[in-house]
C-alpha cells in the first residue's frame, strides 16, 4: 500500500514526477504539500490517520529541470503513433525518414525525422517531400514534458487524467 504511485504536482498544477505514498505522506505531514485527490483507503499510525492520496500538490513552486526525451526510433514511433506520416498506414515495416535529406543539410532532429512506411520512404527517396510530390500528415515537432508523462510514465489512475491534460 505504501508503494502505490502518487502523482506529484508543482504549485501551478504542472506534473513533476511520480512518487510513492510514503513520500507523499511525508510531504503532507511536513506541510510541503497538500492532497488534491484521495483514494478510498486510509493510512494509519498510532496517533495519526490520513486518507490514501492519489495526487499531491506542492505548496511552494519548485524549479524543476525539463525532462530530456531521447531522440531515438522508439520515441519517434511513439510520437508518430506507429503511423506513416505520408500515407497514414500503420502496417510494418516502418522506417525513420529525414524530411530534408542529409545530402541537403538535413539534421537528425525531432523536427526533421518522421516515421514512414517502406514504400513511402522508397518513393520519396533522397528528395524533399515537395520534390517527391508528397505531403506530411502532421508537422514533426519535439515532444514536450507532458508527452513524457502521457507516454512513458503512463496513466496509472484514471483520476490522474485531468492533471496530465488528457481530458
Amino acid at each position: 500500500m505504501l508503494s502505490q504511485s502518487v502523482l506529484l504536482l508543482n504549485q501551478n498544477y504542472e506534473p513533476l514526477k511520480i512518487c510513492d505514498v510514503k513520500k507523499a505522506i511525508i510531504l503532507i505531514y511536513l506541510g510541503k504539500a497538500e492532497a488534491i485527490e484521495n483514494d478510498s483507503g486510509w493510512v494509519r499510525s498510532l496517533h495519526y490517520r490520513m486518507p490514501l492520496t492519489l495526487v499531491v500538490r506542492l505548496v511552494r513552486y519548485a524549479r524543476a529541470p525539463k525532462r530530456r526525451i531521447l531522440l531515438n526510433r522508439k520515441n519517434l514511433l511513439i510520437r508518430d503513433k506507429h503511423t506513416c506520416q505520408y500515407c497514414g498506414r500503420k502496417n510494418p515495416p516502418l522506417t525513420v525518414d529525414h524530411v530534408i535529406p542529409r545530402q541537403f543539410g538535413g539534421k537528425d532532429t525531432w523536427e526533421n525525422l518522421v516515421i514512414a512506411c517502406l514504400s513511402c520512404n522508397n518513393k520519396k527517396a533522397n528528395r524533399t517531400p515537395e520534390q517527391a510530390d508528397m505531403k506530411l500528415l502532421s508537422v514533426p515537432k519535439k515532444p514536450n514534458h507532458f508527452f513524457y508523462f502521457q507516454h512513458f510514465i503512463g496513466i496509472r489512475h484514471e483520476r490522474w487524467r485531468p492533471y496530465l491534460f488528457l481530458d
